[in-house]
C-alpha cells in the first residue's frame, strides 16, 4: 500500500510539530516565570508596586528568609507573601475628555507648538502636598496680619 507511507510521514511530521511547540511554550513559560521570581527577589525599598488584588504602594520592607514583603499603601502598612506582587507600578497617562474628539483624538488648540510630552508639568505626590501644606500656611498668614 503505497498510501499508507505517506500517511504514516505525515502523521510522524505533525507528532513533530506539536511536540516542538508543547516545548517551545514550556520554555517560554518557564522563563517568563523566573524573570518575574527575579524581579521579586530584586525588590527594594521605595519601589511602587501594584499586586495581585490591585493594591499600590511602596516597598517598606523585604523578608527574604520568609519570602513576605511590607509596602505602604496611603499611610496603611501591608504585608504580603512574594507572589502577591504583580508588577512595578507606573501610573498610567491620564487625558481628560475634554481634550480629545469622540474619536480619542487630540483636539487641536493654540498650544499647538508645545511640545506633546507633559512630564515636566508632573508633580511626585510627596511634593505637591509639601507645597500644598506651605500654599496653605501662608494663605493662613496672611489672613491673620489682615484681621489684626
Amino acid at each position: 500500500m503505497p498510501g499508507s507511507s505517506s500517511s504514516y510521514l505525515m502523521l510522524v511530521i505533525m507528532i513533530v510539530v506539536f511536540g516542538g511547540m508543547m516545548w517551545w511554550q514550556s520554555r517560554k513559560s518557564k522563563q517568563a516565570q523566573q524573570e518575574k521570581q527575579d524581579f521579586r527577589r530584586n525588590l527594594k525599598p521605595g519601589t511602587e508596586v501594584i499586586t495581585i488584588g490591585q493594591v499600590i504602594g511602596k516597598v517598606v520592607e523585604v523578608d527574604e528568609q520568609y519570602e513576605e514583603i511590607v509596602i505602604d499603601s496611603e499611610g496603611s502598612k501591608l504585608r504580603f507573601g512574594f507572589n502577591a506582587i504583580a508588577r512595578e507600578y507606573v501610573r498610567p497617562a491620564y487625558v481628560s475628555d475634554d481634550e480629545v474628539d469622540e474619536n480619542g483624538n487630540p483636539l487641536s488648540d493654540e498650544n499647538a507648538d508645545a511640545p506633546a510630552n507633559d512630564e515636566a508639568d508632573q508633580v511626585p505626590v510627596e511634593a505637591s502636598i509639601e507645597a500644598s501644606e506651605t500654599t496653605d500656611a501662608e494663605t493662613d498668614g496672611g489672613n491673620e496680619t489682615e484681621t489684626k
